[in-house]
């Protein structure tokens, strides 16, 4: 296969890709991440949702015809900043996390101090599940701003999204985040999941309760009630 073909068809899946992403429903961080438990299932077989706080990843701007030239030139120029991000913009819009974050990570080496994109490496783990890799670039960016409560709520939720659940670090970074902004809250519903899932459900209903004081319109408090009974 000649070099012109190969663009050819990478410009294709990718724009393909594209297309598919922005016609399909979207889900935001923001929404339930897993279905809701059925009621008699066995406690440590339940999926408890979690709702997840990051912001959807910023558009790159870049129009269709020219992703191919997007993804060239941060190939060819390595050591252009912005033409990384670009790239990992592009490919987080498609749900290409892989890619996404090899292109922020060569952005990072050469700002290594930048914690907008210290951020969005943490989130891009995130979206690909891989919560061990997240949880290090969110503790990065706890590291130079530890009050953000949503870096901290995200981190958080890595300790109970994982293989091997840490639940009492996961309460622990929650209730730290409350300490910021105690009225905040995906935290509150996070926190009562996790007491939930970890076995405690008088704790998940004191902060039911305290998420009802925070705002008892709030679609969470009929979520984690579900949840709970």
């Amino acid at each position: 296969m000649n070099r012109n073909n190969f663009l050819f068809g990478t410009v294709g899946l990718i724009v393909g890709l594209t297309i598919g992403f922005f016609i399909a429903n979207s889900i935001n961080r923001n929404e339930v991440a897993q279905a809701i438990p059925t009621q008699n299932a066995p406690l440590q077989n339940q999926q408890v949702p979690n709702i997840l706080v990051k912001d959807q990843p910023a558009s790159s701007g870049a129009m269709l015809p020219d992703v191919s030239a997007v993804i060239d030139k941060a190939n060819n120029e390595p050591t252009n900043f912005d033409a990384q991000i670009k790239a990992g913009d592009l490919y987080q819009q498609i749900k290409g996390f892989d890619k996404a974050a090899a292109f922020y990570e060569r952005a990072q080496k050469l700002k290594t101090d930048d914690y907008d994109l210290i951020v969005k490496l943490g989130n891009t783990y995130f979206d690909a599940r891989q919560f061990e890799k997240a949880a290090e670039w969110y503790e990065q960016a706890l590291a130079k701003k530890a009050d953000n409560t949503n870096v901290r709520t995200d981190l958080g939720i890595t300790y109970v999204e994982r293989a091997n659940p840490d639940f009492d670090r996961a309460v622990k970074e929650f209730e730290t985040s409350l300490k910021s902004n105690p009225k905040h809250e995906p935290t509150l519903y996070n926190l009562g999941a996790a007491y939930f899932k970890k076995g405690n459900k008088e704790e998940a209903n004191k902060i039911l309760s305290q998420l009802e004081t925070v705002n008892p319109n709030s679609q969470l408090v009929g979520k984690l009630r579900q949840i709970i009974k």
